[in-house]
């Protein structure tokens, strides 16, 4: 199911990509890291964000890609209720 992201969370991935803030992303790898409640964390530069097979990501200056769905908070901002 597609759920879209806030236009807060947007708004803030727009200003640390434009203005090159190194972000702490902690976010679940993929379902079975979100069913496990095993979250990751990064830290890097957003670079883009673009659609893969109709989800959302963020490409990261590390060549991650992080789905936005899967971001529990960006930069200390929590963006999904677990």
């Amino acid at each position: 199911m597609y759920n879209p992201i806030s236009n807060e969370f947007f708004d803030q991935l727009t200003v640390a990509m434009e203005r090159k803030i190194p972000s702490t992303i902690v976010y679940y790898q993929n379902e079975a890291e979100e069913k496990k409640k095993t979250p990751q964390e990064t830290k890097a530069l957003v670079k883009t964000m673009e659609v893969i097979d109709g989800f959302e990501f963020l490409v990261l200056d590390t060549n991650e890609k992080i789905r936005l769905s899967m971001v529990i908070t960006f930069n200390g901002k929590r963006h999904r209720e677990d």
